[in-house]
């Protein structure tokens, strides 16, 4: 036979309690947080100390199962009746089980399904976070519970009894309608599956109602393409992202004026909208010189940053980054310049608004402290450099404030820029697009593509050279014109000077050995040596040796002779002549 009855615990003794004496037995009273009296049994602890005794505020059912286990369940009720009712119902499950109309299974099962669904997705989520707490990030878990709230929402899923693969499937084809693409659709199939899977390790399900539900074809719509800005582009796009911020608090919205940038603002005001968009521009060029991910940019601190090496670099860590694994991406010097400067500014302005506000501890936080523009710190007698040095912002301070409707300020910059948000080609540009603009220049400035990959921080090179590099801004044209000139026109002037541009030429008129020693019948004059002064060697051959002198002649060539036709000239050559080398020569 079971029971109902509450949990007690034992606690610190209030350091406002009164203790006194009632009935024999020890009681404390005090006044809580709310200003209500307690009043409380007062125990010895095991170190001799005077704790209070607390009971919990709601029932606890006592049985035995089906199994003959002791069991012990919170039935959540403060009702000594309604606890009882729920002790009469688990009992009534445990004879069932014994008498073996349902099994221990099902059983199991029953006793989860009063939990609301959101109960459940707390726990599967804090499950995972306890497997896998260093390669499971906050964004990781962030993005599996908005899945899975917006179906339970959009579904009515309200108990794990009201799963059902008919409402998903519904679900999924709705969503693909209304745009949704098919592999952000697969997405939520994945998490909805992972989690009916986990129901059923866990006991709260029989079976995994979404485990056979399909995937949806990828194929049947295209993916989204982005495309790559020129330079051109890229630099009207942070010239704009710059100034638009004060031009449109400066542009006058009505009335005769109507679109004139002649509106009065503070001063302090134009220097927090200086300030706001030289921030903007510097996440775009940051965007692009480095490959950074809009997440993995939101995630920089300035603890992260090192500028002051021989290479500067960024320590991206591995919970932020997207494959988990970590990297130091390392930049270029004029943006690292920039980003030293934009440290030292937050410098100087944090140590203004501190002075501003009293002096407030530096441990409050970036929000507690509002910050003021660089001039207004230049005002105030804070220089850049006296922040760099003598103000440190904590490390834990974000580099840039990235907003969450980053895209839609993009689009409105790309506009006021002149730069089209759709190619002729129905590709598309985004915050995403300037990873891709990243890629592009790389491949344009003749990057080798394995380094390419190492930049990009890709898995494969196919990834790096088709889906991130945009063929419409590499110069083809010019790598064409790095092949060699292949002529077309006839006759054998222009046969030879292919000849001799390949190395193929032969002269046919003549052996190979006479253009090392010519003979008096077989000499070769190259058109290089027309008109140019002679070594020759006059041979004069006796019976005790052979006498070779050397002389210049200067004597002009006629340039009517044609170049190849043969001369009949003395025996000379830069060797004695013998026997068998005249007969190796012979024409005969």
């Amino acid at each position: 036979m079971g029971t109902v009855y509450r949990k007690s615990a034992t606690k610190s003794l209030p350091a406002s309690a009164e203790v006194f004496v009632r009935q024999g037995n020890r009681f404390a009273r005090w006044k809580d947080a709310k200003g209500k009296t307690r009043t409380a049994v007062v125990t010895t602890g095991v170190d001799g100390a005077d704790r209070i005794v607390v009971e919990a505020r709601t029932f606890t059912a006592k049985y035995r199962d089906g199994a003959g286990v002791v069991r012990e369940v919170a039935t959540g009720c403060r009702d000594e009746t309604a606890a009882r009712s729920v002790l009469a119902d688990l009992e009534r499950r445990a004879e069932l089980v014994k008498a073996g109309v349902i099994t221990s299974g099902e059983d199991a099962v029953a006793a989860h399904q009063a939990a609301p669904l959101s109960v459940h997705i707390d726990a599967f989520l804090e499950r995972r976070t306890k497997r896998s707490p260093s390669g499971l990030s906050l964004r990781c878990l962030g993005n599996a519970r908005q899945r899975l709230d917006r179906i339970a929402t959009e579904c009515n899923f309200k108990y794990l009894c009201d799963l059902r693969r008919e409402s998903f499937d519904k679900w999924m084809k709705r969503s693909l309608e209304a745009g949704m693409t098919p592999s952000t659709c697969n997405e939520y199939r994945k998490e909805i599956v992972v989690f009916g899977n986990w129901c059923v390790q866990s006991s709260r399900l029989l079976s995994n109602p979404f485990a056979a539900v399909p995937k949806a074809n990828v194929a049947t719509k295209e993916a989204r393409k982005r495309r790559s800005l020129t330079e051109a582009e890229l630099i009207r796009l942070l010239d704009v992202a710059r100034r638009r911020p004060l031009i449109e608090a400066t542009t006058i919205r009505r009335g005769k004026r109507k679109g004139q940038t002649t509106a009065n603002v503070r001063d302090d005001v134009r220097d927090e909208l200086e300030r706001l968009g030289r921030e903007r521009a510097l996440i775009y060029k940051t965007l692009v010189l480095t490959g950074l991910r809009k997440g993995e940019l939101a995630s920089l601190t300035i603890g992260q940053l090192e500028l002051d090496g021989r290479i500067p670099f960024v320590v991206l860590h591995a919970a932020d980054e997207k494959n988990r694994q970590g990297s130091h991406v390392p930049l270029r010097s004029d943006l690292a310049d920039d980003l030293r400067q934009w440290i030292a500014d937050k410098a100087a302005a944090w140590k203004a608004a501190k002075q501003a506000n009293g002096g407030a501890d530096d441990s409050q936080g970036e929000g507690v402290l509002k910050f003021v523009s660089r001039d207004e710190a230049k005002r105030q007698g804070h220089s850049c450099q006296q922040a760099s040095g003598a103000t440190q912002l904590p490390a834990s301070t974000q580099l840039f404030t990235v907003p969450a409707g980053l895209v839609r300020i993009l689009d409105r910059d790309l506009k006021l820029a002149g730069i089209p948000k759709r190619d002729e080609r129905g590709r598309t540009v985004d915050v995403h697009a300037l990873r891709h603009c990243f890629g592009t220049l790389l491949s344009k400035a003749g990057v080798a593509p394995r380094t390419a990959q190492a930049a990009m921080r890709h898995s494969t090179i196919d990834l790096t050279m088709n889906t991130y590099t945009d063929p419409k801004l590499l110069d083809v044209a010019g790598a064409l014109e790095l092949l060699p000139a292949l002529p077309v026109s006839g006759g054998p002037q222009s046969e030879r000077n292919v000849a001799k541009a390949t190395g193929t030429d032969d002269y046919r008129a003549a052996p190979f050995a006479p253009g090392f020693a010519p003979t008096a019948d077989n000499s070769r004059q190259t058109q290089a040596d027309i008109g140019k002064p002679t070594l020759t060697a006059h041979v004069e051959r006796d019976d005790r040796k052979n006498v070779v002198s050397l002389d210049v002649d200067k004597e002009k060539r006629s340039l009517t002779n044609p170049v190849n036709e043969r001369q009949k000239v003395e025996t000379r050559g830069v060797e004695p002549l013998t026997p068998a080398l005249q007969r190796r020569c012979s024409p005969n």
